[in-house]
Order: C-alpha cells, then structure tokens, then sequence
C-alpha cells in the first residue's frame, strides 16, 4: 500500500475517533478521539503513517496560541517566576540520576539511549538527538510515547478530580467572531516563524519560531486574541494521531519489555513532578494547577492544549516547559559524550 493510502487510511481512523467521543460528549474529542482510534488500530496491526509536514505545520497554530497570550501584561510577570524557574536544573538532575542507572542497569538499555530515554524533553527532539548519538531510536520511540500518552490520559484526570476544574472550557472564539485581517497575520506569522527558525537551525521551530514572531506582534499592539478555536481543534487532532501512530508495528516483546519500562518510569516522574509542585506551592510562587501544569513531564504541546482548556496561567506553565526543554537540548550532546567515553568499545 502506497504512503498516500497509509495516510488515508490513518485520517478515516482518526476521524472516526474523532467523531465517536464527540458523539459520546467526551472530553477534548479532538484529542483524545484520533489518540485513542489510532492507539488500537495500532496494537490491531493497521500500518498508519504520520503526516509529516501537515503535523508540523499543525503544531505552529500551538505556537501561536502561545504568543499570542504573552501580552504586555504577561512580560511584566516573568521575575516573579524566577523562583520556580530556578527550581528546574535541579528537578530535571533529580530525573537523570534516577533515570539513567534504571534504564541502564535496570533495564539493560545501553548507556547512550538510557540517558535519552531518561530525559523528559521534547518527543521528537529526544528520538532526533538520541540517532545522532548512537541511542536505539525504536526504543527511545517507544518509551517518549508512552511517556506522553499517559500524562495526556491522567493529568486531565486529575485537573478535574484534584483541582476541581473543568475540561470543557473555551478553547477561543469562533473563527467567524474574530477579525479576519488578524486571522490573516496570525496565519503568515506561524509560516515565518516556522520556516524561519527551521532556516537558523531553532530547536522545536514548528512551535517556538510562531511563538517567537506572534508574541513580538501581540506586545506591539498587531494581536490581539488567540488564534478561533477551530484551528485548536486541528491542532488537537494532529497531535492525537501522532501519539498513536508511534505504536504502529510494536511487538509483543516490546511490550512487555520496552513499554512496561516507559510505565514504570512515569511513576517515578509523577511522583518528582508532584513533589515539586508541592513545593513550588509552598513557597508561594504559583497556585497549585499551574504549578502542578508547569512541572507535569508532557510534550509541550499537549500542555499547552491542557492549559488553555483549563484557563490556566499559559505564560506560567510554557515559561518552565520551555526552560525544561532548553536545559535539556542544551545538557543532552555534552552527557551523550560523556556516556560514549564511558563505554567500553
């Protein structure tokens, strides 16, 4: 079967989700709809392929969600994150000296691709840097997925059993209540931003390149809202599908082995994100769904839908998301060399 067949067959499965927990009156449909369809087509065998660029480019509308909503008011709040922030080299050293020694003598991953697998950065960027470095990437595929997956299946959950809010908040308005002429700039802002930062070589450029232009827009008075809801909802679906896919052709060995791991770390990560959200909490510097948001191991983008639908601080939790991703990029070639050093030929 062609790629292109793959990919229709990939989007009837994901509509089909898509539809049935709509139908059902579920929350984030657009979401959990294509993960879940696509997750069991997955383990049923069905080949399902990615969109490759479409999904990038469905990323960008995450981006500028989030540069939209650093509004002048925003940017005079960032020192007053500085305590928390300070807080991440620690947590994120907390997760290595646990991570590593599990993965590696735990679960006999090699050293490269123990640290990988370990590092709560982004999904692509981990698998992306992981293959420069020699690391297994099936694995370090396997283990960002699942790690992704269940913070998408429980902190929601938890939103609404511990924090007590609701999941079915407004994502924006309307396409049709917003000016079109800033629909128009929003649009060529995520494709400068996104090809832009991709030409200068800008890590998670889909996101951070739209994020980048549109919040110099908004503090210059162009902006002024979010992107309509409707283009959420897309970017919804296409993160959906990519957490599913990633289960394409897994085996039963696998399973047992490689995904069991993922699990079994996400517990020792739930437990350190809620230990310093606790703590971030205590001291005062954020209320303790944004706290608990900021420090939640996910993908970038899926918090960022988390926080939106929720109404929280996004420029709080997206602050400390990407503090966690930078430190992580930045410190991941250096360990990976050092690890490489370390191991006999």
């Amino acid at each position: 079967m062609s790629t292109m067949r793959h990919r229709s067959l990939t989007l009837v499965v994901a509509a089909i989700g898509a539809f049935v927990f709509w139908a059902l009156g579920l929350p984030l449909p657009f979401l959990f709809g294509p993960m879940m369809a696509c997750l069991l087509a997955a383990f049923g065998g069905m080949r399902l392929v990615g969109f490759g660029e479409i999904s990038a480019g469905a990323r960008t509308i995450l981006g500028v969600a989030v540069g939209t909503s650093i509004t002048p008011e925003v940017a005079a709040q960032l020192p007053s994150m500085a305590g928390s922030l300070a807080l991440m080299p620690l947590y994120i050293c907390i997760i290595a000296m646990i991570g590593v020694p599990f993965f590696h003598k735990f679960c006999k991953f090699d050293p490269v691709t123990s640290y990988y697998a370990a590092m709560p950065g982004g999904l692509q960027d981990m698998i992306l840097f992981g293959q420069e470095s020699g690391a297994d990437v099936r694995v370090l595929s396997l283990i960002h997925a699942t790690r992704v997956l269940v913070i998408v299946m429980v902190a929601p959950v938890l939103l609404v059993t511990v924090y007590d809010v609701s999941l079915s908040g407004s994502m924006g308005d309307p396409a049709r209540a917003m000016p079109l002429q800033e629909m128009v700039i929003m649009a060529v802002a995520a494709i400068v931003g996104w090809k832009g930062g991709e030409k200068i070589g800008l890590f998670g450029a889909s996101i951070l390149g739209p994020m980048i232009v549109t919040a110099a827009l908004t503090l210059g008075g162009v902006l002024h809202a979010r992107p309509p809801q409707e283009a959420i909802w897309v970017a919804q679906f296409f993160i959906g599908v990519v957490i599913g896919v990633h289960y394409v052709g897994v085996t039963l060995r696998e399973l047992r082995s490689v995904v069991v791991a993922g699990l079994g770390f996400m517990v020792v990560l739930a437990a350190l994100a809620a230990v310093f959200a606790q703590i971030v909490t205590y001291l005062g510097f954020a209320p303790a769904m944004e706290a608990f948001l900021a420090f939640a191991p996910g993908g970038q983008a899926e918090m960022t839908i988390l926080a939106i639908v929720v109404g929280a601080d996004l420029g709080f939790v997206i602050a400390h998301h990407l503090t966690r991703i930078v430190l992580v990029i930045l410190g991941a070639p250096i360990a990976a060399r050092l690890l490489k050093a370390k191991t006999p030929d």
